[in-house]
């Protein structure tokens, strides 16, 4: 199994951002997918997840209307979305899933958000 985050980097606050994770290993299209974050110094969060069919995305308070996740099944890969950053958005955001109850990790991208 391998999940693989790309489209991090530094942009200035009111930016955006559109994260991917290139997944492989599994059977993607029948697998619940999320995002969580973690800031220098805090726990990991989560951020979003959808269904495997793209249906009913949820989202931490902390960026609701800010951040949409969406994935394409044909591609193997889910993204992340994200407008109207913020400065408190800073983070390594990382790439989750859990085939057959086993718990996977992307490597991570690093987010930051500063002027």
């Amino acid at each position: 199994v391998q999940l693989v985050e790309s489209g991090g980097g530094l942009v200035q606050p009111g930016g955006s951002l559109r994260l991917s994770c290139a997944t492989s290993g599994f059977t993607f299209s029948s697998t619940y997918m999320r995002w969580y974050r973690q800031a220098p110094g805090k726990e990991r969060e989560l951020v979003a997840g959808i269904s495997s069919g793209g249906t009913g995305p949820n989202y931490a308070d902390s960026v609701k209307g800010r951040f949409t996740i969406s994935r394409d099944n044909a591609k193997n890969t889910v993204y992340l979305q994200m407008n109207s950053l913020k400065p408190e958005d800073t983070a390594v955001y990382f790439c989750y899933a859990r085939p057959w109850a086993v718990d996977y990790w992307g490597q991570g991208t690093q987010v930051t958000i500063s002027s």
